[in-house]
């Protein structure tokens, strides 16, 4: 078959392919012309998911008629005035979106040109070029696209639903607010509800996207390392999510999904996160243009870094030295959630007919007049001084183990412990209000902290068992096991192999004090055989370490002295990321008074 040359019309609508994947690829390639051309307004309007009608007005450059003849045609553009691929400032520069749109749709530009007298108007429908034409606009440019692959009919049965896809048209767009505060953006139509976002700074336009809570639950990032600058906000581990459809990165102002840069991400939430939970957050990353290859495919969406290394050892640092540094705040939520649970078991049933004076739990009337808390009929034991050393409660599984406030430790973060309840939960008393602590998950943290702080350092201390200890496990599991033997040593663990199905462990970690050896074995197996050999030897340590602090840490159950109990607190205030567990759940919440006393209506 003899080879011909397509149609350029052929070739517009195949390049559409690539460029304008769905309505909202259209709108992302308008917008961005639009924030090239230094609009200070921008409107969006869409009606059916975008496919029946997109229009764009700004209030930038405009266009003149000369221009706006040349910006209709393939591979025409202001932004390459060197022709040099590797000092692209703008957002835009292949010169292919608006072709390619006007070859699939019903296209028309109105443009005037700042300064201009008159404004010019060009038709295109399925890139049949009409004349162009004087029109009456103001300063700026209008850009309707009407009928979006109404000339290629296959593409139309691709599509999601018009809710799905004026969704994605909303994602969008809310992108491309976040990467420019200083432009105002107007989001309306049918398939929205009317939305505008003033123009403003990036944290007030990230609380408006994002949500209040996020801005209450983040920690702001302004890092520079040579010629690349870092900053956003990155939200707390306790403040997650199931997807990481909240994680927004902007490369020069450019939405991106890249690999390098959600890798960097995943990394640095790793000792916080499980792995099926993900942070929320908006960074943005500068960088000399000759550093950073935007020209990686035609959505633009990806990017390709000199020195990635660079890149990714910034991003990792910049969020684990800002985790570290807020590591004593937890999620808002977290006390939100509790505060609801109590909310709702205090509310009785309306026509409940109760009278508190008819509790056991009433005061009675004393021989001396007063109120005796402490009567046999009650079911509650009172303490016989003030410095009481424990509450007896009916309940064999509802216990409280409590110590008076040492006054000096109110005013520390975490206050004074004052209780143990379940043998499971501390309670502490600060001057504004309640904490409550997972001792388990607590300690967890601060042992494993603990053995990455000693592996640093010189490796961890061990302690030999007296009599070694043999762990019966599959051959493959000795295998990986002892392949990493001189890791699991840098971490405290002695072992070797003793014959094909089983491992002799001479030692153990120190800091995890009295530990089942055999267990610790058997979970750092079936942790080898998950992690693969893919994962680089740091995280693999991290893992090691993390599964060994599990076994170290103050179980649930555990009834603790006050004086342990005010030892962990105090250890918590002065060690990093001591605000979640290794697993990302939560290690205290905190209540304040005034919210407490807002439950029982006493304010």
């Amino acid at each position: 078959m003899a080879i011909r040359a397509l149609p350029q019309i052929l070739v517009d609508r195949i390049a559409a392919g690539e460029v304008v994947e769905r309505p909202a690829s259209a709108v992302k390639e308008l917008v961005e012309n639009a924030i090239d051309a230094g609009a200070r307004r921008i409107e969006i309007v869409t009606e059916g998911g975008g496919q029946r009608l997109i229009r764009i007005v700004d209030d930038g450059s405009g266009m003149s008629p000369e221009d706006l003849a040349l910006a209709v045609q393939r591979h025409a553009t202001s932004k390459l005035p060197t022709e040099d691929l590797l000092a692209i400032n703008t957002l835009g520069f292949r010169g292919e979106a608006l072709p390619s749109i006007a070859s699939v749709s019903r296209l028309s530009i109105t443009t005037r040109e700042r300064g201009a007298a008159t404004g010019a108007v060009i038709t295109i429908e399925a890139g049949e070029h009409q004349a162009i034409r004087p029109a009456a606009i103001g300063e700026g440019t209008r850009i309707e696209v009407r009928d979006l692959f109404y000339a290629t009919p296959a593409r139309l049965k691709f599509l999601k639903t018009q809710r799905t896809e004026a969704a994605a048209i909303g994602d969008v767009v809310k992108r491309l607010a976040m990467a420019n505060p200083a432009i105002a953006f107007t989001l309306a139509g049918e398939d929205h509800s009317p939305s505008t976002w003033p123009a403003g700074d990036e944290e007030t336009r990230l609380g408006t996207l994002l949500g209040a809570d996020f801005i209450d639950n983040a920690i702001a990032i302004d890092v520079t390392r040579g010629d690349v600058r870092l900053h956003g906000h990155i939200g707390l581990p306790t403040f997650n999510r199931g997807t990481g459809q909240h994680q927004y990165l902007f490369v020069n102002g450019r939405p991106v999904r890249d690999k390098l840069l959600l890798g960097a991400v995943r990394g640095a939430y790793a000792d916080h996160l499980p792995k099926d939970r993900f942070p929320v957050l908006a960074l943005f990353l500068d960088i000399t243009p000759q550093n950073v290859d935007v020209n990686v495919h035609p959505a633009k969406a990806e990017v390709r870094f000199r020195d990635g290394g660079l890149v990714r050892g910034l991003i990792v640092s910049a969020i684990r030295s800002a985790l570290e540094r807020e590591s004593g705040r937890s999620s808002s939520g977290n006390a939100d959630v509790a505060l609801g649970l109590l909310a709702r078991s205090l509310n009785r049933p309306a026509d409940l007919d109760w009278d508190w004076r008819a509790s056991p739990a009433a005061p009675r009337p004393s021989a001396m007049g007063g109120a005796d808390i402490g009567d046999a009929g009650s079911g509650f034991a009172a303490p016989a001084q003030a410095g009481f050393d424990e509450l007896v409660m009916p309940s064999a599984d509802v216990r409280a183990t409590a110590v008076p406030p040492a006054p000096d430790s109110l005013d520390r973060p975490l206050g004074a412990a004052r209780a143990q309840l379940h043998e499971t939960y501390i309670v502490a008393q600060t001057r504004e209000g309640v904490v409550i602590v997972d001792q388990h998950a607590a300690h967890e943290r601060l042992v494993y902290e603990r053995l990455k702080r000693e592996r640093a350092a010189a490796g961890a201390k061990s302690q030999l068992l007296l009599i070694p200890e043999v762990v019966d496990l599959d051959p493959a599991d000795v295998e990986r096991l002892t392949a990493a033997s001189e890791d699991l040593a840098a971490l405290g663990l002695v072992v070797e192999p003793f014959g094909p199905g089983a491992l002799l462990v001479r030692a153990t970690p120190a800091a995890l004090g009295s530990t089942n050896p055999a267990a610790l074995i058997r979970d750092l197996a079936d942790g080898f055989a998950e992690w693969g050999s893919e994962i680089v030897l740091e995280r693999r340590l991290d893992h090691v370490a993390a599964t060994m602090a599990c076994h170290g840490s103050v179980r649930a159950g555990r009834r603790l002295l006050p004086a342990e109990m005010d030892a962990l607190l105090r250890e918590m205030e002065v060690t990093p990321n001591s605000g979640q567990c290794n697993h990302g759940r939560p290690t205290y919440v905190t209540l304040k008074l005034s919210d407490i006393e807002a439950l029982f209506g006493r304010r």
